[in-house]
């Protein structure tokens, strides 16, 4: 065979087989939502000082959103750092172990030279053993006001609540001079990306897998179709609607999109049909 033959074999096989992958021409049904949601509540109980933020507030991850009142633990912080810096007892065991430790030193040299009886070396040794306890006695007191410190700060530290990821304020609960116990003071919802999720026919099981495109067209006026990316396929089908659900993940710079929308989603149909045959050595060879 020639080698415009060669070619044209060649750009058939592969027509054929891109031919297998089209858009489906039946869109499905979808709904978007936040990517996570969490209510924002206090690890213990106490009467809100101040809400910081307000329903639509953009959040970021760490930033305080509520502080409730914190007079107490304050004052305890305060007090533990003043203890926490009164180091004047290891100072004085310090400087007595090291004082101990020269005495013990002279009297070892002494005691060579037949200068002091045996019982004064070994007054000379339980003196600086004694000294030695005092001095690990008082650090040891020291390390524990170091930590009562960090315990009053973290207590402290509990009276201010911080959003746990980037988001958008969804809702807000409570108010200045309100009591928290259990119910939660804020809604935040994470809106970059966004969820969508689809509700697929069984029919389709099998020709979706995670890493899949597909593109998103969200129910408002003129949208346009936004790539999004196949995250979760379920494994199990819901036998009453012989359904299944896929999850896709809808990048949303800028929070453009709102979270709660319907939407319509196409996939990338992968048919069953079998594979075209490749152009072979032999064939080329024709």
């Amino acid at each position: 065979m020639n080698p415009g033959g060669v070619r044209f074999i060649a750009a058939a096989a592969l027509v054929s087989a891109t031919a297998q992958v089209a858009w489906s021409a039946q869109p499905l049904g979808c709904i978007i939502e936040p990517e996570r949601v969490a209510d924002i509540g206090s690890p213990v109980i106490g009467v809100i000082q101040a809400v910081l933020v307000e329903r639509g507030d953009r959040v970021r991850k760490g930033q305080t959103v509520a502080v409730l009142r914190n007079d107490v633990e304050r004052a305890a912080v305060s007090l533990a750092q003043s203890r926490a810096r009164m180091d004047a007892d290891e100072k004085a065991a310090l400087a007595s172990h090291n004082f101990a430790k020269q005495r013990l030193a002279r009297a070892q040299d002494l005691f060579r030279k037949e200068f002091i009886s045996k019982q004064a070396l070994d007054q000379a040794i339980a003196e600086a053993e004694v000294a030695e306890q005092r001095l690990a006695q008082a650090r040891e007191q020291q390390f524990a006001l170091a930590k009562e410190l960090s315990l009053a700060r973290a207590r402290l530290d509990e009276r201010t609540i911080r959003s746990p990821f980037d988001g958008i304020v969804a809702e807000r609960f409570l108010s200045a001079g309100e009591r928290v116990e259990e119910k939660p003071l804020l809604r935040v919802a994470k809106v970059d990306p966004l969820k969508v999720e689809v509700i697929m026919p069984s029919s389709l099981f099998g020709t979706i897998a995670a890493g899949t495109t597909a593109r998103i067209v969200p129910d408002m006026p003129n949208a346009t179709p936004i790539s999004a990316r196949v995250t979760l396929v379920d494994k199990v089908l819901d036998a009453p609607s012989n359904t299944f659900r896929v999850r896709l993940s809808l990048p949303n710079p800028g929070a453009t999109i709102p979270a709660g929308l319907r939407c319509k989603a196409e996939f990338a149909e992968i048919s069953r049909g079998e594979p075209a045959p490749a152009v072979t050595a032999g064939e080329r060879k024709l």
